[in-house]
């Protein structure tokens, strides 16, 4: 072997692997294969620098060492990761890794994985962009410095499990302030007045005895009242008529933000999932052709798009529209967005001739749902204006002018294929100075409304225009908020719970720049200026690390515990301590005050009951030491324990596990359905003496390539038979019981 190929993704490996001849090996690192450690700080500083203290972790040594068995054989070693801050860091770590200096090892890149970019990648290949590298090692140690030296802070003064971020905070207080608007908000009273003309036509009072009426013109049901009396007897004429056209401007390719926003609103997707589906499509899909990626890559807030794919959209829009479709001049977009990277392209498909017709045989529903969304968007920024016609007619009489609107589509353009969604309200053909017969008139009470709550597709909106986190984080600030259950999600709204005004509260009053949008947006600028060598990484952490550090010892002192120990006035029954009532993150309780020492803890009686209630006698004994069994309450519903806890603590189901019919394929004993915090699994009768243990259900159906036992799951939105050893994959309709 000549030349070895890194990339990030097995995915993306299997498909480069594709294009390119023996001479090549193509594997995966699985992402990130070096960082901070994940229980300790990380980070060493001496003389006023940060020093990383990177490991490899155990899930990727493996890899790490099949890539430097590879990369010792090998003549060349490209570091193809994804052309992105994040990807420029990876490839460092990589070089780092396998012994290697990451300013020696040829770094090559490309926005699509076809064939093509592939070999114009190889044949151009550059250096991994340092100044990228530090940029993200920045941000990274920015991003653990707040996360690690604030959590435990919030932790130890708020509530157990609570977290801070530098993008995650900001994001939060957006959410938390939205929620404050709505319920400071007042509702104001106003009035309209309304008429129908003949025939049908609606309109709204505009001007009364000289005076324009607005929105909030008319307050009170007395003034309306008065003006719908004079109004009602008068007579009225057609005023003047209007009739303007004007033209709707084709949208821009996607870029990462808009995709999400999009897809939410027209596909109800999460920019979690819209992003899981991207990324798919990017790394490549089978085809009849082979395996490629059918979009280039998907996390970039660049618009531009290179001169051979406006070439071929414009020829596939002059062959199936025709030349009033074309526009004369190629249309070319920027990025308004802080930082864009120009030279990156936004998303679109990397093969016109790959229509969504012709991906519905290979797509799943959702995947295809998105690619035609991404395909048809692209097609139509290449595409004619659109062009519509408003009309306007006013209606007057002595004392009031009325105002009725309408539109119409002249020539649909783009809509052509984005579709035209708008109801055309079309207004009748009259004359100026015609009399106009009032069909109708009334006044009609309103009250203002509130602001509306974020959705997730309104929130990255929100992030995106206030310069707060990149592409790459919208989708992970979002889903870190729910997790840690600083907001939930209803009705596709984004609702902060009682703990999110706790902390941003506590964040507003002690460490008001990490919630301030303003700093947080100020960050990711000098995070630009570091990549573009205008600013040195090692100043950027220092002068935040600082003043930083100083609040955080000045908050273990100033800020007051919000934690709930206030006594209920029993004794623990186990070491005879004082019962305390506390708060948690799954409401209140009482536990004793000797914890640690002591774990005895108590569920909080509902309907006002006090007190915990008389443990209930099972008649079982424990099978570890004799004890009575009782019944006990936990998260999870009911259980038995041993009434001698705290000398012994064992513990069992009240529900007898499931038998399977598959037996166990290392000891030939029962597979049970057992259930674990971490949800249901399969285990083995025999335990501990046998430790099978499956996350799927065991099936009767062998692996075709080692013999052993499968599992029937879901794997990327097909259902498959999955070999629990050596993780063989075969479609589920092509397997027969027994084989």
């Amino acid at each position: 072997m000549k030349n070895l190929i890194i990339v990030e993704s097995p995915a993306k490996a299997r498909t480069i692997k594709n294009f390119l001849g023996k001479d090549f090996e193509v594997i995966a690192s699985k992402g990130h294969i070096r960082d901070l450690p994940k229980h300790s700080f990380g980070i060493k500083l001496e003389d006023e620098r940060f020093e990383p203290q990177y490991r490899v972790d155990k899930e990727h040594s493996a890899i790490v060492k099949q890539m430097k068995d590879l990369a010792k054989k090998s003549d060349n070693v490209y570091i193809a990761t994804d052309e992105d801050r994040e990807g420029e860091a990876i490839g460092y770590h990589i070089a780092k890794a396998i012994g290697k200096n990451p300013e020696d090892l040829p770094r090559i890149v490309f926005h699509e994985i076809t064939k093509s970019a592939i070999k114009h990648a190889l044949e151009n290949p550059r250096k991994i962009n340092m100044d990228q590298v530090n940029a993200q090692q920045a941000r990274r140690l920015l991003d653990r410095i707040v996360g690690y030296k604030l959590s435990p802070l919030l932790a130890s003064k708020i509530q157990k499990g609570l977290s801070a971020g530098r993008v995650q905070s900001a994001a939060l207080k957006i959410v938390v302030d939205r929620e404050r608007e709505i319920k400071a908000f007042k509702p104001v009273e106003y009035w309209s007045i309304d008429a129908i003309f003949k025939p049908e036509i609606e309109a709204q009072l505009v001007e009364f005895r000289g005076k324009k009426i607005e929105k909030m013109t008319i307050c009170d049901e007395k003034e309306a009242r008065e003006i719908e009396s004079t109004l009602k007897g008068e007579n009225y004429r057609v005023k003047s008529i209007e009739k303007k056209q004007r033209k709707s401007s084709t949208p821009p390719p996607f870029m990462t933000s808009t995709l999400q926003q999009s897809a939410s609103g027209r596909l109800s997707f999460s920019p979690k999932k819209t992003m899981m589906i991207a990324q798919k499509l990017y790394e490549g899909v089978s085809t009849d052709k082979g395996v490629m990626g059918v979009i280039t890559y998907m996390r970039t807030d660049s618009l531009n798009i290179a001169k051979e794919a406006r070439d071929a959209a414009r020829e596939a829009i002059l062959k199936s529209f025709g030349e009033k479709y074309l526009p004369k001049k190629p249309k070319i977009y920027t990025s308004k967005a802080k930082g864009a990277q120009e030279a990156h392209e936004a998303i679109r498909p990397t093969r016109l001739d790959f229509t969504p017709e012709v991906a519905a045989k290979y797509l799943t529903p959702d995947e295809l749902k998105l690619y035609k969304l991404i395909y048809n968007r692209f097609l139509a920024s290449q595409m004619s204006d659109a062009v519509l016609e408003s009309q306007t007619i006013l209606f007057a009489s002595e004392d009031g002018v009325f105002k009725a609107t309408g539109r119409k589509l002249i020539f649909d353009g783009f809509y052509r294929i984005m579709g035209y969604d708008e109801k055309e309200k079309l207004l009748p053909e009259l004359k100026e100075g015609q009399q106009a017969e009032l069909q109708k008139l009334s006044a009609n009470q309103h009250f203002t409304e509130p602001p509306p709550r974020y959705t997730e597709a309104s929130l990255i909106k929100k992030l995106e225009s206030l310069g707060i986190g990149r592409p790459s984080t919208y989708a992970p600030t979002i889903s870190i908020l729910v997790s840690r259950e600083y907001i939930k999600i209803e009705k596709r709204q984004l609702v902060p719970t009682p703990i999110a005004f706790t902390v941003i509260e506590t964040l507003e009053k002690h460490f008001p720049e990490i919630v301030d949008s303003n700093f947080t947006a100020k960050m990711e600028e000098k995070l630009d200026e570091v990549a573009e060598r205008k600013e040195d990484w090692q100043k950027l952490l220092l002068d935040f690390y600082k003043p930083f550090i100083e609040k955080v010892e000045r908050g273990k002192k100033e800020i007051k515990s919000l934690k709930k120990a206030e006594p209920v006035g029993r004794q623990c029954p186990e070491c005879g301590r004082e019962l305390l009532l506390r708060s948690g993150r799954y409401g209140d309780f009482i536990a004793c005050a000797n914890f640690p020492k002591c774990r005895y803890t108590e569920a909080i009686e509902k309907e006002g009951e006090s007190g915990a209630k008389e443990p209930q006698i099972a008649d079982e004994t424990c099978e570890k030491c004799g004890a009575p069994m009782v019944v006990k309450t936990g998260r999870r519903g009911s259980f038995l324990a041993c009434s001698a806890y705290p000398k012994c603590k064992n513990t069992r189901s009240l529900e007898k596990p499931k038998k399977l019919e598959v037996k166990c394929p290392e000891c030939g004993g029962e597979l049970l359905e057992r259930n674990s915090r971490r949800g249901k699994f399969f285990g083995c009768s025999n335990y501990p003496k046998c430790t099978f243990i499956s996350k799927f259900e065991p099936t009767d159906i062998k692996c075709p390539e080692c013999g052993y036992t499968t599992v029937k799951r879901t794997y990327r939105g097909k259902e498959v038979y999955e070999c629990i050893k050596c993780k063989h994959r075969e479609e589920a309709k092509e397997q027969q019981p027994g084989k």
